[in-house]
């Protein structure tokens, strides 16, 4: 016969006390349940540590995407494992231990859903983009940008004679293919759009829809096409720009045949309708308002689902080396772009850029400390607008300030990139 001490059978007592609530008897809990609780906890630990924290091996192992799946995967195992070892417990112990598990696997599912989502918006494809996009507004340093990414990483736009020839509003080039810009006229024309009117209306679905009947020809974009789907060396990495892409977009992903990348570029929404204005008398600061919230607001809706990379005009004048250099950076890093040919230099820069061909930017910035704000957020200040219309006609001003506060609003939202979610609100501009 077992001789217990006085401790012991305390001990003993102690552990067959499980309480119960509803009908007061005692609370005393187990060793074996405070075991199991605590081990719950490390079990939770575990599961986080493994698929928060675990996947930094994967990353050099495998890449971005292997790291995604070992990730989930791993958790998947884990937290399956531990379901299977909750179902045989007993019904007490698994009281104790029920509140960890689950919070263990609500975070593993919480988890596994912003994985998915970066998966979807910002893990390469199983090929590497073949290039990228440039999306910005009219006049809004597309130019510029483009050019310093080609001259001085050496992207592929195709040969000379393929692309617009420089002009006097555009003295280093447009770096736009003939063909391309051609075949987007033609896509709005035969939708009765034009790249300064009616552009909010363009449908994607519809343009394919007149392709497939031989509704809208192709003949410009047959070549354009070719040298986006040729996947050669001497095509690879390339770049394409051209403004109206910001509208025609969704039509050409369904015919490239690798997703590109998209760089975004915007400029001050004053700037951009002052030039259009200088450029074409007849265009209104109203127009030019209304075209610079209507191309942003296409180029990033109809490309969210891609890898983007972001910039501004302002950043790239600010410091013109450092913003190509993170650009092609983040190309490479971020969208599964191949490499450029060769690293941009500050002589590049120089031999490239003239900030006197900047026209228009003191028109937006003259001034702006002494005015009166109508909103501020952080580093973004809207000033008081000042109309150069005739004072009598009230209803042009009050619609040029509508516009300029519209307009004013989504740029310091760009700036702080609030525009870029896809639960953004955009204006109505009816």
């Amino acid at each position: 016969m077992l001789a217990f001490t006085k401790e012991q059978k305390s001990s003993s007592l102690g552990r067959r006390r499980v309480g119960d609530a509803s009908n007061g008897n005692s609370k005393t809990a187990s060793p074996w349940n405070v075991i199991l609780l605590c081990g719950s906890f490390i079990l939770f630990g575990f599961v986080y540590g493994v698929v928060v924290l675990g996947g930094k091996r994967f990353d050099v192992e495998t890449g971005r995407g292997g790291k995604l799946r070992n990730r989930i995967a791993r958790g998947k195992h884990i937290v399956d494992s531990l379901s299977h070892l909750k179902l045989k417990l007993p019904k007490a112990k698994e009281a104790v231990a029920g509140a960890a598990f689950s919070a263990a696997q609500s975070e593993f599912d919480r988890m596994l859903i912003i994985e998915e989502e970066a998966s979807r918006r910002a893990l390469a494809p199983s090929k590497p983009r073949a290039g990228f996009v440039v999306l910005g507004m009219h006049r809004s340093g597309t130019s510029m940008l483009s050019g310093l990414l080609v001259t001085g990483m050496g992207y592929h736009v195709g040969d000379a004679n393929d692309l617009i020839a420089p002009h006097f509003d555009n003295e280093k080039g447009f770096f736009e293919r003939i063909d391309v810009v051609l075949q987007n006229d033609e896509f709005m024309a035969k939708q009765k759009i034009g790249w300064d009117r009616n552009v909010i209306n363009y449908d994607y679905n519809l343009a394919l829809k007149q392709l497939a009947e031989n509704k809208v020809g192709f003949q410009h974009g047959t070549k354009g096409l070719a040298f986006f789907n040729a996947n050669t060396d001497d095509t690879i990495p390339w770049l394409h720009k051209d403004p109206r892409m910001c509208i025609t977009l969704r039509t050409w992903l369904q015919l490239i045949n690798t997703e590109p990348a998209v760089v975004f570029t915007y400029r001050h929404p004053l700037e951009v309708a002052n030039s259009l204005h200088k450029r074409a008398s007849d265009m209104s600061i109203s127009q030019g308002l209304r075209l610079w919230i209507v191309y942003n607001m296409r180029a990033i809706q109809n490309s969210s689902d891609l890898c983007r990379v972001y910039s501004s005009n302002e950043a790239v004048l600010e410091n013109t080396l450092f913003e190509i250099q993170r650009i092609s950076y983040e190309l490479t890093t971020k969208c599964a772009v191949p490499e450029p040919p060769r690293q941009i230099t500050q002589s590049n820069v120089d031999m490239f850029v003239d900030t006197t061909l900047q026209h228009n930017k003191k028109a937006a910035n003259t001034n702006d400390e002494r005015r009166k704000t109508t909103a501020e957020k952080a580093d973004c200040v809207i000033p008081e607008y000042q109309s150069k219309l005739d004072p009598d006609d009230q209803f042009a001003r009050d619609l040029e300030k509508t516009l300029y506060l519209k307009a004013m609003k989504i740029y310091c939202d760009m700036k702080h990139g609030f525009a870029y979610d896809d639960t953004y609100e955009w204006p109505n501009l009816d």
